[in-house]
């Protein structure tokens, strides 16, 4: 699809330049590097440019030359014109370097929209605009204004920022780290990130995909593709934008709308994407999957010239949740065969501060022949005895023959600096602490757990959809947002068991309503402009005869009144008082990005205060309903502790699944909460409380 984007025999620069210091001089130097190409310079004021030849348009290109890739550095306004004249053309692909749209306010995303438009109408694949261009290390391709040509390597890149792009480009030069590709995305205004995933899938090229992205452009296409993508290569993302600020500052950047970061974290999690939380983060993990084998557990060897070294890696892989090998009994026989006495010969193994290249290079041979390890982290202190390119050439050989990773912390500066050099040279990356070892380590781990597993598909619930479609419909012609305890309805439509309930308009029915139902009952304020009811004394609780529930009414009544004297109040709802269960909360946001995130949590108030929840993107299948309730921190208060009873665990999972479908259902649903749920003990199910929702009243 995008073979003469990546690999065109002719491209064009519209806003070409003889003088330097110009982006249009900047493309074409790059592009003159590749002697193969036909590089057709587009400028009204010129007839050649560095020895080439100049067109005033690109009309004026002769028939007999085609095409294959224009390259448009003109101002914003005059772009649109570029794109059509090369539509007339029959120019396929055109990158987009000039800024000016909708990063730039109102009448650049006009512009923006004209050139979505034009590409339309002529079947043209766009990349940008506002970007620094592309690199194809394969074809010899520089088609950016990047100071530099990528080293030909097998990581894929793309990123939302050019700044980023240059950064990355100019730390690979410095370490020898090499590219496949390397894309600028730019304002993704037609060809995004789901495009790149896929063309990254299929390029023989290509082993590692690394992405800075401040958004994605379409979320659950992104999901179905960066899932199949991952079980054949890695993906390691930055996702900038994490906080209230960064998110502001990302909208003003590139236009980007950005969603709420518990969303990206639960869709990337959902589409085996690792998620990096810097760039260099995501650069060492790219390192580490560019040359390392996969491990096939968790179980580490760390081999060390010096103590503090081993503790600090053994601490970080407890933090990490990587497990300390323990090796077999000939690993420790072998080991006190040639080690000094002195040594440590168990995980983590210390061969002592003078150990030669020779020692450290038995040690290596002898620790990844161990059956019980899976990676090994290799530590080196620059001490007074230590031959530092010695041990990295010795070991070099065994690292890139090795079929389990094995990475390396040569920790220090000056004296570590040639040991870095040989490794680099060999392909071999060092990381600059035990830390980030370690974390990459990890990365190879998960990785290898993503690729090999399969998500499967999610359940279809039963569900009465033509009832709660009838409700909704109905709510919305009366143009009601917020729906509270006069919905459980919608509820018993699919199969969630509601607590028994009454609404009582007055204080008559209150009484009336607790009397039929049994003593003790819950009283609950009525109002579409109330949430949360305890906030405003909108709740009585373990009320146990009719005084109780008369004083209840009333000073309910007075206390709602003082805090929202505007609100509407429709009545009060009657529930049986419920003990001996758990308070869980089940709720929704219709993320912007991705659709219905779904989250779960300890209850009632708790859920406030703790903020210990999970998420993930609905539809979920029953494994991630499983993890969604057994991943929370306080998940031992529910599975039982100390002598307690067992919740009913598998009752709040099919509650999940059942949430999960309603809200796939339904669309119109922006928001949705069961708070509480109350769940019982073991095999006595779970009850639905009290129900909140908010309608788009625009669907």
């Amino acid at each position: 699809m995008l073979e003469k984007m990546f690999n065109p025999d002719s491209v064009a620069v519209i806003g070409a330049s003889r003088k330097e210091g110009k982006v249009g001089r900047a493309v074409l130097d790059n592009l003159m590097q590749n002697s193969k190409l036909k590089i057709i310079p587009i400028n009204p004021k010129s007839d050649e440019i560095l020895g080439l030849p100049c067109y005033h348009n690109i009309l004026d290109v002769p028939e007999s030359i085609k095409v294959d890739l224009a390259i448009i550095v003109v101002p914003a306004k005059l772009v649109p014109g570029s794109i059509d004249e090369c539509g007339q053309a029959g120019v396929k692909n055109i990158i987009i370097i000039s800024a000016g749209f909708k990063e730039a306010g109102i009448e650049g995303a006009r512009l923006e929209r004209e050139c979505i438009a034009l590409c339309e109408k002529y079947g043209i694949k766009l990349i940008g605009p506002n970007c620094l261009g592309i690199i194809d290390t394969a074809s010899g391709l520089n088609a950016s204004f990047a100071p530099n040509m990528a080293y030909k390597g097998n990581i894929a890149m793309m990123s939302q920022s050019g700044a980023i792009c240059s950064v990355t480009l100019d730390w690979a030069e410095r370490i020898g780290v090499g590219f496949s590709k390397f894309i600028s995305l730019g304002n993704k205004a037609v060809l995004s990130e789901n495009d790149f995933l896929q063309l990254f899938e299929n390029d023989s090229s290509t082993a590692v995909i690394a992405a800075y992205l401040e958004g994605v452009k379409e979320g659950p296409e992104f999901i179905k593709i960066a899932e199949r993508v991952s079980h054949s290569k890695p993906i390691v993302v930055v996702k900038s934008g994490r906080t209230a600020v960064g998110s502001k500052a990302v909208s003003s950047h590139t236009g980007t709308l950005a969603g709420s970061d518990a969303a990206y974290n639960a869709a990337f999690k959902q589409s085996g994407v690792l998620r990096a939380d810097s760039i260099e983060e995501m650069l060492d993990y790219s390192r580490a999957f560019s040359v390392c084998p996969l491990p096939k557990g968790r179980n580490i060897a760390i081999i060390t010239n010096a103590g503090g070294l081993g503790i600090l890696a053994a601490d970080a892989c407890y933090y990490a949740g990587l497990t300390i090998a323990s090796f077999e009994e000939k690993t420790v026989e072998r080991l006190r065969e040639k080690l000094p006495p002195a040594a440590n010969f168990y995980d983590p193994v210390d061969v002592l501060g003078d150990a030669s290249p020779d020692l450290y290079e038995y040690a290596l041979d002898v620790v990844q022949d161990d059956a019980n390890v899976d990676g090994i982290l290799l530590l080196v202190s620059p001490q007074s005895t230590t031959d530092v390119p010695g041990i990295a050439e010795k070991i070099a050989t065994t690292i890139k023959g090795s079929k389990k990773p094995i990475l390396c912390n040569f920790a220090g500066g000056t004296r570590i600096a040639l040991g870095e050099d040989i490794l680099s040279k060999h392909g071999i990356p060092n990381y600059s602490s035990a830390e980030r070892a370690v974390a990459s380590m990890d990365a190879l781990c998960t990785y290898y757990k993503i690729k090999n597993h399969k998500r499967g598909d999610p359940e279809e619930m039963p569900a009465d959809r033509e009832y709660a479609r009838s409700f909704i419909e109905s709510a919305s012609k009366n143009k009601r947002r917020v729906h509270g305890l006069e919905s459980m309805d919608i509820l018993k439509a699919y199969d969630i068991p509601v607590v028994d309930a009454r609404v009582a308009k007055d204080l008559h029915e209150a009484v009336e309503a607790a009397e039929d139902m049994g003593y003790p009952v819950v009283m609950k304020i009525l109002s579409p402009d109330i949430s949360h009811k305890s906030d405003v004394g909108g709740i009585r609780l373990n009320l146990k005869h009719a005084d109780e529930v008369e004083r209840a009414y009333n000073s309910m009544m007075s206390d709602v009144r003082h805090y929202m004297p505007d609100a509407i109040i429709t009545g009060v709802q009657l529930q049986k008082m419920m003990s001996g269960g758990k308070e869980v909360i089940i709720g929704m946001d219709r993320d912007p990005q991705f659709g219905p995130l779904l989250m779960f949590g300890l209850g009632g108030t708790y859920v406030e205060f703790l903020k210990d929840v999970s998420f993930a993107v609905a539809p979920v299948t029953r494994e991630e309903a499983k993890h969604m309730v057994s991943s929370i921190k306080t998940y031992p208060l529910i599975a039982g502790v100390r002598g307690e009873a067992a919740s009913d665990i598998d009752s709040i999972i099919q509650t999940l699944l059942k949430v999960s479908q309603l809200v796939t259902d339904f669309p119109e649903i922006l928001e949705f909460e069961i708070n509480p749920l109350m769940v019982m003990p073991e095999g006595q199910g779970c009850v639905a409380m009290d129900i909140r929702f908010t309608l788009n009243l625009n669907e």
